[in-house]
């Protein structure tokens, strides 16, 4: 079921997109489900469209991953969503055995992913989860950009009946890339870029839009826009981007170790590859989502100087 936005109104966050998205889906489908723990509040769409496939298991995550298991197991289509730390990383041996070993059909819903959650603090922060994610044969994993991508990548994830680990932000709300509503293709070319000029690859919310802030500022940049950042996606992108350019700057909020430009430089080895991510330190002080982003070396000069060294000659 594909969510028709005729309205003039402003795009939703990643998460409240999903929410209404997989509301939506619900209507048509009685195998879907919603697990949430202690997130979704007293307003929460799918809770009031069907209460009886709504649960909130608290903040107990790993469990929460278990029955979702147990759920897929039973013939059921279990979304779950909770922070990216406590997704990733607290109930990280339960995702390894339920979307891995068992392959269940089990979709993960990671907002508050990079350091979104800013003022919370480090137990907040999730710079890892690719990383650790991608680690896992089997598993699907996106990083939608928008309203539209995010509503495309959960109607995929509800259709196939396999295991998915959707990451998103907090409350920021972008424009989808134009043409993104639909099938998502492998690479979204926002531009091809003019001659000597280097390509960037962006991923994940804040990610594209430094790489399209970047791209005001320097018109002649190719832009090619990732969603989809598992090995089987990736290796398959990776053959399309070497096809096109040589040097490529990818720009992601995520270590260093893990990321998509690590993943790249070993799947194209003839190529250039940078990453323009937030490094190793650790968020020290408070502020917004930007500011923090900014302190990790994570910001638009950043991707702009990256650019300039990988200039032809």
């Amino acid at each position: 079921m594909t969510a028709t936005i005729t309205e003039a109104r402003p795009a939703l966050a990643g998460r409240d997109a999903y929410r209404d998205e997989l509301t939506r889906i619900a209507g048509e489908d009685p195998r879907v489900l919603c697990l949430e723990a202690d997130l979704g509040g007293k307003n929460h769409p799918f809770q009031r469209a069907h209460p009886d496939r709504f649960f909130n298991l608290g903040i107990a995550e790993g469990a929460m991953v278990d029955m979702a298991a147990g759920l897929a197991v039973g013939g059921y289509r279990p979304f779950l969503s909770t922070f990216a730390p406590f997704a990733a990383l607290r109930a990280a041996e339960s995702l390894k055995l339920t979307l891995g070993y068992l392959n269940a059909g089990v979709t993960v819903v990671a907002p508050y992913a990079g350091v979104s959650g800013a003022w919370f603090g480090t137990t907040h922060h999730c710079l890892e989860d690719l990383a650790v994610l991608r680690s896992v044969p089997g598993v699907t994993i996106a990083a939608p950009y928008g309203e539209a991508e995010m509503r495309a990548v959960v109607r995929a994830a509800a259709r196939s009946g396999k295991p998915y680990y959707i990451r998103t932000g907090r409350n920021a709300a972008y424009t989808s890339l134009p043409g993104q509503d639909g099938e998502l293709p492998l690479v979204a070319w926002d531009s091809a870029g003019g001659e000597g000029e280097p390509c960037l690859v962006s991923v994940g919310e804040e990610g594209t839009r430094l790489a399209l802030e970047a791209r005001e500022r320097a018109p002649g940049l190719a832009h090619a826009h990732l969603v989809y950042l598992d090995h089987d996606h990736l290796a398959r992108a990776a053959a399309e981007l070497a096809g096109r350019h040589s040097r490529f700057v990818v720009v992601e909020e995520h270590r260093r170790e893990g990321g998509v430009a690590e993943a790249l430089a070993l799947l194209m080895p003839r190529c250039e590859v940078v990453g323009v991510n937030a490094g190793h330190d650790w968020p020290a002080e408070g502020g917004d989502h930007h500011e923090v982003m900014a302190r990790l070396g994570f910001d638009l000069p950043a991707v702009l100087s990256a650019a300039s060294r990988l200039r032809a000659p």
